[in-house]
């Protein structure tokens, strides 16, 4: 890991910007080294977070961007729980980002058939990488400290072959879905967390505090090769001592 920013801005109004600066700006970078940029999103207040703030820029060009899901759950694109439909709805039909450049599960499929079938999609997409090394992944973190959909105490924390895997009895509903799991994850060249609300300040104070062994899934997070961000607002920051960045308004990270 090249190091972990712990970035605090007063509220998601300030850093919304800030985050749309982080994904434009490694888009552009990864353009001009390989010619795409791969992201990986996570749902929740993420989507309307990122949707608003891309479509306000006004020469957003996603043509040569490919987008992946950092987890999904296996409901219907109609259904108002699926990320991808979310997404679709509010930034993808927005967006010049071909169809070819959005990765989505089959959700016909049973569950775990639907991770196998993602993972084929997902090596299709990185030919001649072994372990599929995405641009950006943006990842949210659960007030028990999960993300992705791997969650405290389950079997699949300790998942090392698939790069993608099944779950059928989340804690939080829809119990079946697909996740990535670590190696993935920490294979990205950068990695950014988006945590906002007081409810999570107590679990991130032991997720960036804690120990080296944790049990919250979201402090495994750690990129092999790769940059770290905590992107947080003041709510969510409250009970943190360590050293915090604040750059204020206009951030460009």
């Amino acid at each position: 890991m090249t190091g972990r920013r712990i970035v605090v801005f007063t509220s998601s109004a300030e850093l919304g910007p800030a985050l749309t600066h982080l994904v434009t700006s490694r888009a552009e970078k990864a353009i001009t080294s390989h010619g795409r940029f791969t992201l990986g999103l996570s749902g929740g207040s993420l989507v309307s977070m990122l949707s608003k703030e891309l479509l306000a820029l006004p020469q957003l060009d996603c043509s040569k961007w490919v987008v992946g899901f950092c987890d999904e759950r296996l409901v219907s694109f109609s259904d108002p729980e699926s990320t991808y439909g979310v997404y679709k709805s509010q930034l993808f039909s927005k967006i010049n980002i071909p169809d070819s450049g959005i990765l989505t599960i089959d959700s016909s499929l049973p569950v775990t058939e639907c991770a196998e079938d993602y993972t084929r999609k997902l090596k299709e997409a990185f030919p001649g990488e072994d372990l599929p090394v995405f641009d950006l992944l943006l990842l949210g973190m659960g007030p028990d400290g999960h993300t992705c959909s791997l969650f405290p105490d389950h079997p699949l924390l300790e998942e090392t072959k698939k790069i993608v895997a099944p779950i059928s009895d989340s804690p939080k509903p829809p119990p079946q879905r697909v996740t990535m799991t670590f190696p993935l994850v920490n294979s990205a060249r950068c990695v950014a967390f988006i945590s906002t609300g007081g409810s999570k300040a107590t679990v991130l104070k032991e997720v960036l505090e804690g120990g080296k062994v944790s049990p919250y899934p979201a402090a495994r997070v750690v990129p092999t090769n790769g940059e770290l961000f905590w992107l947080i607002d003041d709510p969510a920051a409250a009970a943190l001592t360590i050293q915090v960045e604040r750059p204020g308004a206009g951030a460009k990270l």
